[in-house]
């Protein structure tokens, strides 16, 4: 017998199990689970910090004046502190001076705009019976046009003291509030609109006149339960 026909041939590795292939792959996907709810846990108390702060900010820049906030929910029995009530509904953010004086309320609102949906803030005096303020807290709009919502003074300008009184028996807006063409504004409850973002500027009048045409006569009626009472 020949030195080559006496080597044997090198055995091929046994394959491995299905089953141990199974048990690797089972704890990668477990570990890698417990790895991203780990983090999501550990941001979670972050990222609320972070959009409460924001929403803070919102809330003293479309109320001039306000230092301090108050949420309040609208139930059957009236305005009810946020943090004494379960119940669901539309927050009212109240904003109050350094004296304590109500400055004026802030209401969310949201509507689609061009690219996707825009979520809104704006401020009502129930003094002035106006809307006071507008801040943009998420939008997607195409940068340089539908984004100038944020930004094009104008427009912003013709927001500041907008007009949102009641009818006499109070139940909508007596004006109707609308974007129209730049420079076109003939109604009290007109907004300047923005050449080359007209989808969004008309679309932030709508949400506003949805939301303050809703809002506004549900708390007719209300405004003293928000004073302070200390």
């Amino acid at each position: 017998m020949s030195a080559a026909d006496s080597t044997q041939a090198p055995q091929a590795p046994s394959p491995t199990s299905s089953l141990r292939l199974v048990f690797t792959l089972g704890l990668i996907a477990l570990c890698s689970g417990l790895l991203v709810v780990s983090v999501v846990e550990w941001t979670r108390p972050i990222i609320a910090d972070n959009h409460e702060r924001a929403l803070q900010q919102a809330v003293f820049d479309v109320i001039p004046g306000a230092v301090e906030r108050r949420d309040f929910v609208l139930t059957e029995q009236g305005l009810v502190p946020k943090e004494e009530t379960d119940a669901r509904g539309e927050v009212i953010h109240a904003g109050y001076t350094e004296d304590g004086a109500l400055a004026g309320i802030a209401l969310e609102a949201s509507g689609r705009g061009y690219a996707d949906v825009i979520r809104i803030l704006y401020g009502y005096d129930p003094a002035c019976e106006c809307i006071v303020g507008m801040s943009v807290l998420e939008s997607q709009e195409t940068p340089g046009l539908g984004d100038r919502i944020e930004t094009d003074p104008d427009f912003l300008g013709s927001i500041e003291g907008l007009d949102a009184s009641l009818t006499e028996d109070g139940t909508e807006l007596k004006h109707g509030i609308r974007t129209v063409d730049p420079g076109e504004r003939e109604e009290p409850g007109d907004i300047d609109g923005i050449t080359g973002a007209t989808v969004s500027a008309e679309a932030i009048g709508d949400m506003l006149h949805r939301s303050a045409n809703k809002q506004l006569p549900q708390l007719q009626g209300h405004w003293s339960e928000l004073e302070r009472n200390e």
